[in-house]
């Protein structure tokens, strides 16, 4: 019997071959390989696709965060309240600015930031909140929206894992000031390479993020705002990303239903997550277990390949220090990372394997 993949890319390649081997012959006959049509229309197709004013291409998730924070005005020694438990990509980005990491706790049920818990991390020295919408399910918008307006705070979104997620049917990516997304091959939306946007709802920020993309530039050569970046989007990736975005609603839906069946799969042991409503797009279906070394073996002797998301907290990763002040307790985050295992799910999964993995899911012992 064959293993099933965690992912298997090569599949949605095939499934999807004609459509991006013409677009990526577009810009090999055009000539045009850095901020050029492909970009422009992407841009405008996927702040359409979100249901908002602007976005803006850049070169991955990570300068993603890190961008949409400088141009909504986080300095260095600001206070920027985040999750611990989402791999430190947050964290990398605030390392860039200067600005100081600030950890909520995650809300027991879904995983995602808590809303009591930011408002109770909020001080003088808070200029803004990250949102990070984790396993493809969308933290609680309207609750973070109002918090950071009474609090007059700016809210960025991380959007890495939530292509298509919506809340009130409002996208992922239309409630912050700004939010970013990732276009690692992995994503919900992937390209052929790496790639990262930001939407936007107001055009100043845009336009910051334009120069902050490029150098700092107002046009060549011309320096005006900074510290800035060279981080492009290329017309590749613009490429093959414009022609997978309308088929990214159907991969989602896909998604949901593997998620659906393999939360039907009931076990004493196990804590499947909510799959309920389109605020979950299913990037990562994670179960949860006081046995995982347990579940992981039965899993393995069944050829299901399965990993950890994520096994470290930010907080306890070795370039961070707590010397000059005591590490918080987050209590929800720290009992999960013992727990957590991820399961495959992506579009291209066929029915039988499947099946398998709600039957490994079923017959274990643990």
């Amino acid at each position: 019997m064959q293993p099933i993949a965690f992912n298997d890319l090569s599949r949605q390649s095939e499934r999807m071959r004609e459509l991006t081997l013409a677009a990526m012959q577009r810009v090999v006959d055009r000539g045009w390989f850095i901020h050029g049509p492909e970009l422009e229309a992407f841009e405008k197709a996927f702040a359409g696709y979100c249901g908002v004013a602007h976005a803006v291409g850049v070169a991955n998730g990570t300068d993603a965060i890190e961008l949409a924070l400088r141009a909504l005005n986080v300095a260095p020694d600001d206070e920027v309240i985040i999750a611990a438990n989402a791999s430190m990509y947050a964290v990398t980005a605030l390392r860039a600015i200067g600005a100081v990491p600030v950890f909520a706790d995650v809300d027991d049920n879904h995983l995602v930031l808590d809303v009591r818990s930011v408002e109770k991390a909020i001080t003088k020295k808070t200029r803004a909140v990250v949102a990070t919408h984790l396993y493809g399910r969308m933290a609680d918008m309207p609750a973070f929206r109002a918090l950071a307006d009474a609090n007059r705070i700016a809210l960025v979104e991380d959007c890495a894992q939530a292509h298509g997620a919506r809340q009130q049917r409002r996208c992922a990516g239309a409630w912050g000031d700004a939010a970013s997304f990732s276009f690692y091959p992995t994503k919900n939306l992937g390209a052929f390479g790496d790639g990262g946007l930001v939407t936007c709802i107001r055009p100043e920020t845009a336009e910051k993020l334009r120069r902050l993309r490029q150098y700092g530039w107002d046009r060549k050569y011309h320096v005006v705002d900074g510290p800035a970046r060279n981080s492009r989007l290329d017309e590749v990736q613009a490429a093959v990303l414009l022609a997978k975005l309308p088929h990214l609603d159907a991969a989602n839906a896909r998604r949901r239903d593997i998620a659906r069946r393999y939360a039907a799969t009931a076990h004493p042991s196990l804590r499947h997550p909510d799959v309920s409503g389109d605020g979950y797009v299913a990037h990562l279906y994670v179960v949860r277990t006081d046995a995982r070394d347990s579940l992981r073996a039965h899993l393995n002797a069944h050829g299901v390949a399965n990993d950890i998301h994520y096994p470290i907290l930010d907080t306890d990763q070795p370039v961070l220090s707590w010397r000059d002040r005591a590490r918080p307790s987050l209590p929800n985050s720290e009992r999960a990372t013992g727990q957590i295992l991820s399961l495959p799910c992506y579009p291209e999964m066929r029915d039988e394997e499947v099946e398998r993995v709600c039957a490994a899911l079923a017959t274990w012992k643990p």
